[in-house]
């Protein structure tokens, strides 16, 4: 088990700047100035000239351009983009796209699907908009942080996580928005940046206010989805800071797919208990 505080969490090259990204090859702590994407993860800057040095003279200047580029959060810009061309959609189709999307837990036996598929759509424009607002603040400074892949599974099963949590918590209603996946990255964020050191106090206040409005007379927001957005998204911050390194890495996935059989057996066991 990897220590999450100390020296081993400040980049290699700059001792002042904490970080959270190991190099996919040595396994040393790299901050985002230092850090080149490779197939999977990231890999340091000794390792890329190494690579280099290794690689076969007669490879593309395109392939080798696109090694060097330092990635961009192209899962944010990608779930917003798809999120953005849903409301499109629901917008045209005069609501029928975001009926068949929105999750009500009494067709969850029937359109399971709508669990994941509610994260993509919105009921007004001020919805989306906080929703994408704050998925492109948190997302890039978290995709960076974790890898594609770990960000993707995060956003996508707090979302379901959310989900679960309005089968259980209140059966009889029905949700939408990526609500519920945003909660998880506040929550994600709150934690790794506790478990390096940082204060999260000014967080805690923002998730704190965000979370009562749900309890609001008439404020039409689903708390429930909140609250099981904030608790998926915290385990599985948790799971990725006590399994960070390469040697790690089939720990991670098994634990990972553990948090998502968990609320699959536990949606099922719900949604059976409403027929």
């Amino acid at each position: 088990m990897t220590d999450a505080s100390g020296a081993a969490n400040h980049c290699y090259r700059h001792p002042d700047h904490e970080s959270y990204i190991l190099c996919q090859r040595c396994g040393r702590t790299i901050c985002p100035a230092c850090r080149t994407e490779a197939a999977v993860g990231f890999h340091c800057l000794e390792c890329v000239r190494e690579g280099r040095a290794n690689t076969p003279r007669t490879k593309s200047r395109l392939l080798t351009s696109l090694k060097r580029a330092e990635g961009a959060p192209v899962v944010t810009y990608s779930l917003i983009g798809l999120t953005a061309l849903v409301y499109l959609l629901q917008l045209v189709s005069s609501g029928l796209v975001g009926a068949l999307l929105t999750y009500r837990p009494l067709f969850t036996e029937i359109m399971p699907w709508t669990m994941i598929t509610s994260v993509f759509a919105h009921g007004s424009f001020l919805h989306i908009l906080f929703n994408m607002f704050s998925l492109l603040i948190f997302g890039r400074i978290l995709e960076p942080m974790l890898g594609r892949l770990r960000f993707l599974a995060l956003y996508l099963i707090s979302g379901f996580g959310g989900s679960v949590a309005v089968l259980l918590l209140n059966p009889a209603g029905g949700v939408l928005g990526a609500s519920g996946a945003v909660f998880g990255l506040f929550a994600a964020f709150f934690v790794i940046q506790r478990g390096l050191g940082g204060n999260g106090t000014q967080l805690l206040v923002l998730i704190a206010i965000n979370l009562t409005i749900g309890f609001l007379p008439g404020s039409n927001v689903s708390w429930q989805a909140h609250l099981g957005g904030l608790a998926v998204g915290a385990l599985m911050a948790f799971l990725f800071m006590k399994t960070r390194g390469p040697r790690h890495r089939n720990r991670q996935i098994l634990m990972t797919c553990s948090v998502l059989a968990a609320l699959i057996i536990v949606s099922t066991l719900a949604a059976t208990t409403l027929t």
